[in-house]
């Protein structure tokens, strides 16, 4: 083989994300992170549970009895490239259920605890859950963003447990030290949170001390 062909074979396999949807609140979070991941050239594959189908419809207005269509009508132009890639929950034989499938890692945004649980426990009956599995065992980046409040011991457990074995957990929080205007604005904050955990750069909020860079002093109209 080539050189340079080896290089840019590896350099795709090197540009896949695995991006889940289940039944937590928050549909809107995932739709966002996977803009942004294809506007960074990235391969997204995506798979949603049941219950985030029901979360997209109850949130976003999708359609459950027209699946397909709702994600062509939202991706149609990165479905038609292949640049993103759709799996039904049930296809336990998806390239994705395999660790030799290589990818970056995967992102489950919104996460429940029903998912989290079952990954924090090893239970990989689905292809959502198998996939997590699959970036345990390999050692690759997992990003889980839980929408639960408020939390019982048991949840707060599951975190703990995947927090020990790498599992970054980035809980659906917003925050205000940047004043957002809008809506958008709060869930491109927590988009770009998962951005700077996954190293990609964005602009999609303005950081603490942006506007403070000469002096490095924290804006006093803040600190009560």
């Amino acid at each position: 083989m080539e050189k340079g062909k080896g290089s840019s074979k590896a350099a795709m396999r090197r540009r896949r994300w695995v991006v889940g949807f289940t039944g937590a609140s928050g549909a809107i979070y995932g739709i966002r992170l996977i803009e942004e991941l294809l506007a960074n050239e990235y391969e997204v594959h995506l798979v949603i549970t049941e219950a985030g189908w029901r979360v997209l419809k109850e949130e976003l207005g999708w359609e459950a009895s027209k699946r397909t269509a709702a994600l062509e009508r939202r991706f149609g132009e990165w479905l038609s490239q292949g640049r993103l890639v759709f799996y039904p929950n049930a296809d336990i034989g998806a390239a994705i259920a395999s660790g030799s499938f290589r990818v970056e890692g995967m992102l489950i945004m919104p996460c429940s605890m029903g998912t989290l649980s079952s990954i924090a426990h090893g239970i990989s009956d689905d292809l959502m859950t198998r996939a997590a599995d699959v970036m345990l065992k390999e050692g690759r980046k997992l990003l889980l963003v839980p929408r639960e409040t408020p939390l019982h011991a048991i949840h707060l457990e599951n975190m703990l447990t995947l927090a020990r074995l790498g599992v970054t957990i980035v809980p659906a929080m917003p925050a205000f030290y940047y004043k957002p205007q809008s809506m958008e604005e709060m869930i491109d904050f927590l988009v770009g949170k998962v951005l700077d955990n996954i190293d990609i750069d964005h602009d999609l909020y303005r950081r603490w001390g942006d506007e403070h860079h000469d002096t490095g002093t924290p804006d006093r109209r803040r600190e009560d």
